[in-house]
């Protein structure tokens, strides 16, 4: 017996940083995708097979024992064949780069979670988006489950630490220029340099967080009218409250120039420090965007909001 799934990654467009802090954060899933296909097979084994590796153990390892980056699918797999006399072969194909935040170990954990669940038993996307969340614990301990639910869900939502995430139902047809850097970062790293300038910068830092909380008002306020003018200017001034709190560097402040040229406004988009970032376009402005940024060497393509989120077939 075979199962497949297939989850959106995404993008962060508004929050970063700020969200940590209690203010909103907002985000998209994309139309770049992670495929799971899993089969039920003879043996005691758990097998995954992916373009960053393999990985092959028999079941009830420890986690904490476990080094590798596809260890939430081992995770996912060891739960479902408790009591079950079976192996588990599992294949991951990725339209997402990887490690540049753009969610694709969200999307792994939410289209592994139904992929390998609907070997055994029907389930709710909630309950995959539950198994999705515990998965990629056992890579990031203390994630907020904002990306997992996104790539669940698709579309466009709010996010915020007390009240959790807010599905935005206006569907806005603007194009987003993604653009890499290739620079390595780690999350870890740059969100405790932002805590060092808030520490350093106390009321510098309660200035911005109240500025990006009015900014998100704003922003979710333009969603609705889907002016695209208006909501480039929310992100060239969201990219300075980044700038502000040290999360640049000059590779990502070319490319955003770069982008800034002839789009509707760019910036970072996740932890920064390396990553990527996006520029705002839509059908006038955004061949030009490509070009302008490949004119540079610069890594970029195109993706549009992904309203479906999680599929299974």
């Amino acid at each position: 017996m075979k199962s497949k799934a297939s989850s959106p990654g995404k993008v962060i467009l508004f929050g970063e940083h700020f969200v940590v802090y209690g203010v909103k954060a907002i985000l998209c899933a994309i139309n770049k995708r992670i495929t799971v296909t899993a089969e039920k097979v003879d043996g005691n084994k758990i097998s995954i097979k992916s373009n960053i590796g393999n990985l092959e153990l028999e079941p009830n390892k420890l986690i904490s024992e476990i080094d590798s980056p596809l260890k939430p699918f081992y995770y996912l797999a060891d739960k479902m064949i408790k009591n079950q006399n079976t192996g588990i072969d599992i294949k991951v194909e990725s339209d997402i780069p990887l490690g540049v935040g753009l969610g694709s170990s969200s999307a792994c954990c939410v289209a592994g979670a139904a992929a390998i669940s609907k070997l055994f038993r029907d389930t709710t996307k909630k309950e995959i988006l539950e198994m999705a969340i515990e998965a990629e614990r056992t890579i990031f301990e203390n994630t907020s489950g904002a990306d997992c639910t996104v790539c669940t869900y698709g579309g466009i939502m709010a996010y915020d630490k007390k009240n959790g995430f807010t599905k935005i139902e206006s569907e806005p047809n603007f194009h987003l220029v993604i653009a890499n850097s290739n620079i390595e970062h780690s999350t870890k790293s740059i969100v405790a340099g932002v805590k060092q300038f808030k520490e350093k910068n106390e009321d510098e830092f309660s200035r911005l967080c109240d500025n990006e909380a009015k900014l998100i008002e704003d922003v979710l306020k333009i969603l609705k009218t889907n002016s695209v003018g208006e909501l480039g200017k929310k992100i060239t001034e969201n990219q300075k409250y980044l700038e502000t709190i040290g999360v640049s560097n000059d590779k990502l402040r070319d490319m955003i120039q770069i982008g800034q040229k002839t789009s509707f406004g760019a910036k970072i988009t996740g932890a920064g420090g390396g990553g990527c970032i996006f520029a705002l376009t839509d059908t006038s402005n955004l061949n030009q965007t490509i070009n302008e940024l490949q004119s540079k060497n610069y890594d970029c393509f195109s993706v549009k909001i992904d309203f479906k989120g999680l599929d299974t077939f």
